[in-house]
Order: structure tokens, then sequence, then C-alpha cells
């Protein structure tokens, strides 16, 4: 390729000669000096980056520093040794839990986990996902900031409380009865079972000790625990919309409904797209400590998930490979469910999370 230094180079029509584009000298000066200019913005911004220790910190110790031992789903790791003194088995832990090499009652209860923690994932990402949007919606259309701000808190409270505490509350709500003892079931299983909907043996049976009510039980206190602060997003969404929108909907003559669905919706219909896109990625993370303070022996067939599957087995089985080869396999299903849905929501809407 020939260079000419015209590419370089400017005409300066005074001199009748070339000369250096000023603008290209500013590049090159920026270029040169790169490095003492970001040591100037660091030192004069020195507290900003102070607060970036901790949760630099965070990120390594937690975060990163962890990923080393992802390598025991490649290794031997069922003895005392640590994972670099492992040697290498491949993938047989991933043959093993997809088509039950060496061990077919292990892979059995992976397929059963994971079918599990899809189903708890796909009932709340239907049931669970809209409910936020909705509250958002009821909230916009309460014009006492006061009232507004008693119903937020108490829908937002929920989520403040520990797991523990708000199983706890499950618990007693739903727990089982005795004839015997006196003892009366929880106050939920005996509306329904006055209502008709499920029978006085499942009443005094406890709901969470049957296998057929632990999904329903999961998604309603999911939606109950979490569903006021989700919509905090969609809230801050939906008061950005200026008042002119309304407005001019009022003139054309429509109503309230209308106005949420003609004006609200489309307005936030690009928050709605990324919050779903986040939420199809976390699809098969299923949190362990909700499922493992409420399930039992007796729920495992629908209440049994991937991360409960990997903590029995990998702590109290001392199956650590298989419980990380487990988490693994998850982790990637989810990342591809991420791309999968981003890409999806580009093409259909032009709306994506990157």
């Amino acid at each position: 390729m020939d260079i000419k230094a015209a590419d370089y180079l400017i005409f300066d029509e005074e001199s009748g000669t070339y000369i250096e584009n000023p603008e290209q000298i500013v590049r090159d000066d920026v270029e040169k000096h790169y490095w003492r200019n970001v040591a100037k913005t660091v030192i004069k911004d020195w507290r900003l980056y102070l607060m970036l220790v901790p949760m630099i910190a965070v990120f390594l110790l937690w975060r990163y520093l962890p990923m080393y031992e992802l390598l025991g789903c490649f290794k031997q790791t069922e003895d005392a040794k640590t994972v670099a003194e492992q040697y290498y088995s491949g993938f047989s832990y991933f043959r093993t839990l997809l088509f039950g090499t060496g061990n077919a009652e292990l892979s059995m209860q992976f397929m059963r986990a994971f079918r599990n923690t899809f189903l708890l994932s796909f009932y709340g990402l239907v049931f669970g996902f809209p409910v936020p949007i909705l509250i958002a919606l009821f909230f916009n259309e309460i014009r006492s900031n006061i009232t507004r701000s008693i119903y937020q808190v108490l829908t937002y409270l929920p989520k403040f409380m520990s797991t523990v505490v708000m199983t706890s509350l499950v618990i007693m709500l739903v727990k089982q009865g005795s004839d015997t003892s006196g003892m009366q079931p929880g106050v939920i299983s005996q509306m329904l079972s006055h209502l008709g909907l499920i029978s006085t043996e499942a009443a005094y049976g406890g709901l969470l000790n049957n296998p057929a009510f632990f999904r329903a039980i999961y998604q309603i206190s999911g939606i109950w625990e979490g569903a006021g602060y989700d919509s905090i997003v969609f809230f801050a969404a939906i008061i950005a919309i200026s008042p002119t929108s309304y407005e001019a909907a009022q003139i054309d003559g429509a109503g309230k409904l209308s106005q949420m669905r003609y004006v609200v919706l489309p307005m936030i219909f690009s928050t709605i797209v990324i919050m779903l896109i986040t939420r199809i990625g976390s699809l098969l993370n299923v949190g362990y400590e909700k499922v493992l303070l409420l399930y039992n022996a007796n729920t495992y067939v629908t209440a049994d998930v991937v991360s409960t599957f990997a903590q029995r087995n990998g702590i109290a089985g001392a199956l650590k490979g298989m419980a990380s080869a487990a988490e693994m396999l998850s982790n990637i299903i989810g990342m591809l469910l991420v791309i999968g849905a981003n890409t999806i929501a580009r093409k259909a809407s032009d709306v994506s999370l990157y």
C-alpha cells in the first residue's frame, strides 16, 4: 500500500507547504501522555477511587478467586486432597449426571432436581413477573402521597425480612394439626379446608408435607415477599413519563384503563424487556436457602432443586466434584438463556440488555 504525506499532513496555502494536522497533534499528545493523565485523574479524585477498593476486594475474594474451584468439575475431588493435587478425570461427573454412567440413581436425582428447578422458576416467571408491574400501575393511580407511601411500605416490608423469618411464618400458616393432641392446623390450612379447596386430611397432614402443594406455596410466598420491592423499578419508569402524554390521551377520550394500555405500558416497554431478560437469565438459579428451609424428605419429588441437590451431595455426601458439575451445568444453561433471550428481544423489538 502506498503511503503519501497527504495522508498525515495538510497543505498550508499561506506558506505553500505541508504542515502537520493540528487535530493529529492533539491526538498524538493525548496518546503519548495517556497514563500520566490517568494518574492525574486518580490523584485528583482519590477519595472516589478509594471507595472502590472494598467493592473490588469483594469481587476478587467472592467472585473471581472461587472460580479456581471450578476445576473440581474436571478433577477427582472425592478425597482429602486439594483441587491442585487432584488428577484430571475429564467429563466423568457430567456423564454421570446426564447419562447415569456409573451411578444411575444419582443421575435420576439430578434430572428430578433440574426439572423442579426449571418448573419453579418458570412458574415464578409466568405468575410472579407480571405482579410487580400491576402493583406499580396501582401505585401510579394513587393521588395521595401519604396513602401511596403507606401502601409502598406495606408491600416492601416482606423483602426486608430474613429468609428464616419468612419461611417460619409460612410454616406456621400451613402447619400440620393433630387430633390426639388437639393441635389445630395452620390458619391458611384451616381456611382452605373450610372453603372446600383441600380436604380435612390434607389440612391436618400439613401442606408442606404434601408434594402437590409445595410449588404453589413456594410461588405464593415468593410473590408476597418480593413483588412489592420489585415494583420499584417499574414505578420509577412510570413516574418518568411526561404528563403531556396523559393529557393528550385524555383529550382523545382515553379512560384510565386506556391510558394504562396505550400510554403507560408502551412507555415502560423497554424496562419490562430488560427486566424480563435478567429474569430469564436466573431461570435456573433458584435460591437454595428458602427451599432448604421449606422442603423435607416427603416433598423431594417436587421440591428438590439443583442447589439443594448440590448442597446435599457436596457437603453432606462429600461428592464435591459432582455438586460442582451440577451447578456448572445450571449456570451454563442460564448463560445460554440470557444470550438467547437478549438476541430474540433485540431482533423483535430493538430493545436489548447489551
